[in-house]
């Protein structure tokens, strides 16, 4: 039998991995297929990102990498080498986090919670893009969170609450 080579690491050996993690440096020798939502939920104990298809399609399990939303179930914990994650326990460093949690509580845009933190995190991109078109139109709004899931809403108490946060 034969061991491949895998990212510097034999199969059987972890990978060294060192990640800016909500502000705080992570070092750990990870496998090498963990994806950075197990890696974040198991390791590091971050629960907030929730995994709900495993397959990027929910959004449940969304992050920022280095300022960008990623999908945390589809992008593997060594890729995130090197680089800043921030999870939704995390968002407070972000002006808008406030004012979202306060309008998702006011509008109702939650009920269960699961798609929450996914939700929150493509709403603050959305809200810091510098790109996207001001003011907000509800239909901008649900093209943005397109990408995120839920099952007990309806959307609506969700899309008000951005619009509210956006509004100030």
């Amino acid at each position: 039998m034969h061991t491949v080579e895998m990212s510097g690491a034999t199969s059987g050996q972890g990978v060294e991995v060192s990640v800016i993690v909500n502000g705080r440096l992570v070092e750990r020798t990870v496998p090498a297929r963990l994806t950075l939502a197990d890696f974040l939920r198991d390791e590091l104990q971050l629960t907030g990102t929730h995994l709900g298809c495993e397959h990027g399609v929910c959004g449940a399990c969304s992050v920022f990498v280095d300022g960008r939303g990623v999908r945390a179930c589809l992008m593997l914990a060594v890729q995130a080498d090197g680089t800043r994650v921030t999870t939704v326990e995390g968002l407070d460093e972000f002006e808008e986090t406030q004012r979202l949690r306060q309008a998702f509580s006011a509008r109702g845009g939650l009920q269960c919670g699961f798609c929450t933190p996914g939700f929150l995190v493509s709403a603050v991109e959305l809200l810091r893009d510098p790109d996207t078109e001001k003011p907000l139109t509800e239909d901008s709004v649900r093209e943005a969170l397109s990408g995120n899931i839920c099952r007990c809403t309806g959307y609506q108490g969700i899309v008000q609450a951005v619009l509210d946060a956006a509004d100030g």
